[in-house]
């Protein structure tokens, strides 16, 4: 872009600032949120949970799944990212 374009833009480098900082934010909470170490935290304090009858075994079984989910999504996710890195 040239420089009559950034003038021009100008006025808008606070909201495109900040919309870097919200994508930036986003990227970091997703990254923890299917971080393969994590899940695999989650789902160990799971089974202590059903070993201590805090739930039930159709409540271990539906979180167990959703956390099963998350494991994929994540190993994914980071499969791609390695993919992108590699060439």
């Amino acid at each position: 872009m040239g420089l009559i374009g950034e003038v021009l833009l100008l006025p808008f480098a606070p909201v495109r600032g900040s919309a870097w900082v919200i994508r930036q934010v986003l990227q970091e909470a997703e990254r923890l949120y299917y971080d393969p170490a994590a899940v695999r935290g989650e789902l160990a304090a799971l089974e202590e949970r059903l070993s201590a009858g805090e739930i039930t075994e159709e409540e271990f079984d539906r979180l167990e799944d959703e956390l099963l989910d998350r494991l994929e999504t994540g190993l994914a996710r980071t499969a791609r990212a390695g993919e992108g890195t590699a060439r």
